[in-house]
């Protein structure tokens, strides 16, 4: 089949599109910027990449016109404009609009549980969009509402996990006794696979969730007690919608918009309505939370997060084209360049590069690094808690920190850095190892600021006397890192590419 897929670049996308292309259909992924979606080479044959904005009608008149079916992962929970609401709705006009000249027979959406009668904004915005999906003239709409998604790099997950890893004692708001029913992402995957094409399917929507109904209180110690932690909660009246916000915020990795969205979201109880049950269609015998929050910790230990909720965003801001950023201004700019020779394998260096920042620190005055980053969150900016999808592989789109990956050219060496931290200007961070005729290598690692007004000016110069310190010392300490280490053990295999 051919098979159309918006939202590949996010959370759900990336992980849906493997599957369908190793089970012979044809996809066309639908994005806003080519440039930063990326995938496995294996899957090159089966992909189609196309651009699009649905928000922008026009820019739909290049789609295919042949597809059997389209899944529409497309949402805003992270974004913070406050028309969100209508423009979720006009996005699925749109693409209704464009389903109509097509030859689709069934359009899928993934959904919240949406079964109480005073739901968040974000909630009836879900079902506003399911209606507006519903009227499309041949496509017949599949829906698939879940609760809680928990998989390693789900926005819901990693949020649990830094409540319960960074805080032993947890005062609380009330919404913490509301009930869920969390469902794993492998079983998500699995219902949205299961769906396709269903004849029994199309038409109808279904509530879909684990075995376990839980409040967020368990689910916290239920984590907790899958980490080996002991962790203590008290409930407290008096933490408003806006300070639950802030708390998440600052507690998490979560963007403040994000958290915003999330405590609203979770005032309400999602727990699936068994009259909506897909298990008459679909027998399926979903992970307990346990399983799944285990399943996902054993995916960071083996370093395979195959997506994450940051993935998608930018600054929090959904049309923002960071990779638009990809070149830098040849004039206007403020640098620091650092360069140093060094003769041991390249390989062994361009490694310590892309190792870079999340649990490897950034090589000289991490507290420095973390005290910057605290700054940042105290200013509404992302901070540092994103970390990193993997501990040693980055490709472009990337969160990095405060950072956003544009390029990660391997055979290249050479990975780029755009800030996506509060800044009174703009920021990237380049790093390049070039041959030397004698045989040696040379790291070049280059800061360049393009200043807004005199307050971005103002920022550099003060910013001059740590830089000295820091670059100097990190660009030394890449080079050098785990060298007493490679000297000692056999030599390391070539790196992926």
């Amino acid at each position: 089949m051919h098979i159309l897929l918006t939202g590949a670049t996010g959370y759900i996308g990336q992980r849906l599109l493997p599957l369908l292309v190793e089970a012979g259909h044809h996809v066309t992924c639908l994005v806003r910027d080519a440039r930063r979606f990326e995938f496995p080479e294996r899957l090159r044959a089966g992909i189609t990449v196309a651009e699009g904005d649905l928000l922008r009608p026009d820019s739909l008149t290049g789609l295919p016109l042949d597809i059997d079916v389209a899944y529409y992962l497309v949402h805003s929970m992270s974004g913070h404009d406050t028309d969100f609401f209508r423009l979720e709705q006009e996005s699925a006009r749109h693409f209704v609009g464009y389903l109509n000249g097509t030859g689709c027979r069934q359009v899928i959406y993934l959904s919240g549980i949406a079964n109480d009668r005073a739901l968040s904004v974000h909630l009836r915005s879900r079902k506003a969009v399911e209606k507006v999906l519903g009227k499309a003239e041949i496509a017949r709409l599949t829906v698939l509402r879940a609760s809680i998604i928990i998989g390693s790099g789900s926005a819901s997950f990693e949020i649990i996990r830094d409540l319960v890893e960074k805080l032993p004692v947890m005062v609380t708001p009330r919404w913490l006794n509301s009930r869920c029913q969390p469902i794993g992402i492998r079983d998500v995957m699995f219902y949205l696979m299961q769906v396709l094409d269903n004849p029994d399917c199309r038409g109808r929507s279904f509530d879909i969730g684990g075995p376990d109904v839980l409040t967020y209180r368990q689910m916290l110690l239920g984590l907790a007690e899958a980490r080996g932690l002991r962790r203590y909660i008290f409930t407290v009246p008096v933490l408003t919608p806006r300070l639950s916000s802030w708390w998440l915020y600052l507690v998490t990795s979560t963007t403040f918009s994000l958290a915003q969205s999330l405590v609203e979201s979770l005032r309400n109880d999602t727990v699936a309505d068994p009259a909506r049950s897909i298990s008459a269609l679909v027998p399926h015998a979903c992970m307990s939370y346990d399983a799944a929050v285990r399943l996902a910790f054993q995916r960071i230990e083996q370093n395979e997060v195959v997506s994450s909720w940051s993935d998608a965003l930018s600054s929090g801001v959904m049309e923002k084209q960071f990779m638009d950023h990809i070149q830098m201004p040849q004039f206007g700019l403020f640098r620091d360049r650092q360069t140093l020779r060094f003769t041991r394998p390249p390989a062994q260096v361009l490694q310590n590069v892309w190792s870079i920042g999340g649990t490897r620190g950034w090589y000289k005055v991490d507290w420095l690094w973390r005290l910057r980053g605290l700054l940042d969150k105290l200013a509404g900016g992302v901070g540092l808690r994103r970390g990193r999808r993997s501990p040693t592989d980055l490709r472009a789109g990337d969160p990095l920190d405060f950072w956003r990956v544009l390029v990660a050219d391997r055979a290249g060496n050479r990975l780029l850095l755009y800030a996506e931290m509060k800044l009174p200007g703009e920021a990237w961070l380049q790093f390049r190892i070039l041959p030397n005729d004698d045989g040696s290598h040379t790291l070049e690692q280059l800061a360049a600021f393009r200043p807004h007004g005199l307050a971005g000016r103002l920022y550099w110069y003060a910013m001059v006397p740590f830089h000295s310190v820091i670059f100097k010392g990190m660009i030394e300490n890449i080079v050098q890192y785990g060298k007493t280490t490679a000297a000692r053990s056999a030599p390391m295999p070539a790196l992926d590419s």
